[in-house]
């Protein structure tokens, strides 16, 4: 299971298995392109010096020409000093030409010049023969070359022309020159103004920053070393993970492993503080030393991650309009059931935020199903009608007008499993514009036999809502505990390949990847008036509660009825007088009251009923002993109206344990003592605090922070998070690829082939002909046949 922190989820970066991925090809291109741009600055070193090589011939022979023509007007200033000096220099210039012009310097110059190396070509020959022609002329005639200012200017410029021996430069002594003299301009005009009246500061800026592209300081660098074997390693169970958890090796095993493979280098890991100019993202798990070594490594490589192999590059992107977010649920009203409740609620308040657009996908049953599903022999004929039952019940409740849409997708009941199963492809009932944020209430349930497009590839975002314990209820069938062994790897499939994030409501459920425990669901604000009336009524001093005991449920044995009655009879003489009024309707009613009237418990069976009737208010105490129920609806619901709950010690109804009124029980005679405790006294009165904690307010709170959609719909406030090692501060990637998304896109790939043949499907128990909607589903939701809207050429 995973933590609340976070991913994800950014820049691209690299994992250790991209990075060995890099093949010959690669690094022969890197050579080529070197070599390439070597040979280059060669030959434009060559073109520099045949350009040289033109210009003193063409002087020579100008001086040449001057010293042998007949002497005219324009020539008079031509003098016998001027060609002796051009004589004496030929031969210097000569050498030069043959000293450079040699092979060994051309290899030598080859050999320094790498793409790290600086071009250091020593000019001292040239500038020598230039210097000692120039005071042999003066010494002469004097008139030869610049005066004594221009000439120390010159030698100025040329300086030593290099530092440290060897040919190669350290900073050109002209651009030290003219930076020195630059740093003394920039002082005298912070004393005065220049150049017209105008501050010198812009023009010295720009100057100084064409100076320093022209001549980069050269830089320290930064090495990252290399993952060693046991860095490896570590990476590679944490990324196994998924795959051993198949296996059966838990979670807390992979992270010994890990931290005992780190052990030895944890001292020794150096995280180099990373350039500030690169965007890359901090995933809220990197925290960890490994990860944060991972991610150095991988950006000091310069590597970007372009997506694995089950990277959808066509995704839905999110543009500036609001966002949307589809529920997609497993049950609807009027079939008065936790799947077909909690999503609505939470598809009207988180609606109320206006921040997003709320589409709620609920399936549509013919009528010959409808007839035996819904209660009170309730049917609709069109989808709308059904939309405006579903809009006026809720309206009734929350007291405001929810702006959401709601939409149907096929589906079929299954008789043997008491439940909707869908009918073809769900997520194409959701337009592609609008796919960006999806629920899935009860994630497993709706992905059993999903063949269709996978969640997480059409979505951005996809988060699951366990509602229900399945293995628990599988358990109590023929055969329970390998059919238990089955659906529980098949409920780690189907969550793992279709979700990003699984919020489980209790402890009770399945232990599924990616998920957390939240109670993410609330009660209806009708609930929380009658317990603040309950609370005023008890501080006036009134009676508030005029009746005993109740129990409120479903009438099948899975919901409680068989703990309920095992608990009276065993303690019929313990609990002597006591009577407890049962309301509920289902499959088991005959068997159910059949069986307490053989014991001749002293139970009275009421149809069902809203636990909002007037006629529940007067009870004083809600006994729940129900063992299968995730988190009990009712539970909250008798809590919210200041009444006294007795339910079992169970993970189910941890979250309850907070409130006083609560009374928990571990054995059957804990159980005897809790209810005699309720009857002999009053409910405490609710806080502020304990109301809010119970209203969906607090709830849809709960769902944004643990969902991550908080994060996602507002991805600025985690665009980049620094984590600091050492007083260095490192950024990771949240997308970084890893083996988990690798084993995810394979599982999906391998569920949709399983599920795309029908005798498959059967043999595992799916509905005959669900894989696609039938005719009568066209008809009644206005769709287009599945060949039509599939061929098999389009597959």
């Amino acid at each position: 299971m995973e933590t609340t922190s976070t991913s994800t989820r950014t820049n691209s970066n690299n994992t250790p298995f991209s990075l060995l991925s890099r093949g010959w090809k690669e690094v022969r291109d890197s050579a080529d392109a070197d070599l390439q741009l070597m040979r280059a600055r060669a030959n434009s070193f060559k073109n520099l010096a045949n350009s040289f090589d033109r210009e003193i011939e063409n002087f020579f022979n100008s001086a040449s020409i001057a010293s042998f023509s007949v002497p005219s007007p324009l020539k008079s200033s031509t003098s016998p000093t001027e060609v002796d000096f051009v004589k004496k220099l030929r031969p210097k210039f000569s050498e030069i030409r043959r000293v450079y012009s040699a092979p060994e310097i051309s290899k030598k110059v080859l050999e320094r010049w790498g793409p790290r190396a600086k071009l250091g070509i020593d000019l001292s020959a040239i500038k020598n023969a230039i210097v000692a022609g120039e005071k042999e002329g003066e010494e002469r005639r004097g008139v030869v070359g610049l005066d004594r200012r221009r000439r120390l200017g010159f030698r100025e410029f040329w300086g030593e022309g290099k530092e440290g021996g060897g040919g190669q430069f350290g900073e050109w002594k002209p651009i030290r020159v003219l930076k020195r003299r630059l740093r003394e301009f920039e002082k005298k005009s912070e004393f005065g103004e220049i150049f017209g009246g105008f501050k010198n500061s812009e023009f010295v800026e720009k100057l100084k920053s064409s100076l320093k592209a022209i001549h980069k300081e050269p830089q320290e660098s930064k090495e990252v070393p290399p993952l060693d074997v046991p860095e490896l390693l570590a990476y590679l169970v944490r990324q196994s993970e998924p795959f051993l958890d198949q296996l059966g090796v838990r979670k807390d095993v992979c992270d010994k492993i890990v931290e005992s493979l780190c052990s030895s280098r944890k001292n020794q890991l150096l995280l180099p503080s990373l350039s500030s100019g690169e965007s890359t993202l901090l995933d809220e798990n990197a925290n960890d030393e490994l990860d944060l070594r991972i991610a150095s490594v991988l950006q000091s490589t310069g590597h970007c991650y372009d997506g694995g192999f089950w990277t959808d590059l066509s995704k839905h992107h999110p543009s500036d309009r609001k966002r949307h977010v589809a529920i997609v649920t497993t049950a609807s009203l009027p079939w008065m059931t936790g799947t077909a409740v909690n999503p609505l609620y939470r598809a009207a308040y988180l609606a109320k935020s206006e921040k997003q657009n709320v589409t709620l996908l609920v399936p549509w049953l013919c009528k010959s199903d409808q007839e035996l599903v819904y209660p009170n022999n309730l049917t609709f004929t069109s989808p709308e009608e059904q939309e405006n039952y579903i809009r006026n019940w809720l309206e009734e409740r929350i007291g405001f007008k929810a702006d959401f849409k709601i939409s149907f997708y096929p589906g079929k009941f299954a008789k043997e499993r008491r439940s909707i199963i869908p009918a073809g492809d769900t997520s194409q009932f959701i337009p592609s514009k609008d796919a960006d944020i999806a629920i899935l209430e009860e994630p497993e349930h709706l992905n059993w036999y999903h063949h269709g497009k996978r969640w997480t590839t059409k979505f951005n975002h996809v988060v699951g809502v366990v509602h229900t314990n399945y293995l628990e209820y599988i358990k109590r069938e023929k055969n329970g505990a390998l059919q238990a062994f089955f659906v529980k790897h098949i409920n780690n499939l189907v969550t793992r390949a279709y979700c990003h994030k699984v919020l489980r409501l209790s402890a009770a459920t399945q232990d599924l990847p990616k998920s957390v425990i939240c109670n993410v669901h609330g009660v209806n604000p009708k609930f929380l008036k009658i317990g603040e009336k309950v609370a005023a009524e008890s501080e006036l001093g009134q009676q508030a509660f005029s009746k005993g005991a109740y129990f409120l449920g479903k009438m099948v044995w899975a919901k409680g009825y068989k703990e309920l009655i095992d608990l009276l009879a065993k303690h019929k003489n313990d609990l002597d007088g006591f009577n407890l009024d049962v309301f509920g309707n289902g499959e088991d009613a005959n068997e159910v009251q059949t069986t307490a009237k053989r014991l001749d418990l002293n139970l009275n069976f009421l149809k069902g009923r809203d636990h909002a009737d007037d006629s529940l208010h007067g009870y004083k105490v809600f006994i729940n002993p129900s063992l299968s129920d995730v988190l009990c609806t009712a539970t909250a619901e008798a809590l919210a109206m200041g009444k006294f709950v007795v339910c079992a010690d169970h993970p189910s109804n941890e979250y309850f344990r907070s409130f006083p009124n609560c009374l928990t029980y571990k054995t059957s005679e804990d159980f005897v003592a809790r209810v005699k405790e309720a009857l002999a006294n009053e409910p405490h009165p609710l806080t502020p605090e304990q109301i809010y904690n119970l209203s969906w307010e607090a709830a849809t709170q709960r769902f944004m922070q643990y969902s991550e959609l908080d994060r996602v719909l507002d991805p600025e406030k985690d665009d980049v998070k620094l984590s600091k090692t050492n007083g260095r501060s490192i950024t990771k990637a949240v997308s970084t690829p890893n083996m988990s998304e690798m084993v995810d896109g394979g599982l999906a790939f391998a569920h949709y082939c399983l599920t795309g043949n029908e005798l498959l499907r059967l043999c595992t128990g799916a509905i005959p002909g669900t894989r696609d909607y039938d005719k009568q589903h066209c008809k009644d939701l206005h769709l287009l046949p599945p060949q039509v809207e599939n061929p098999i050429y389009g597959w």
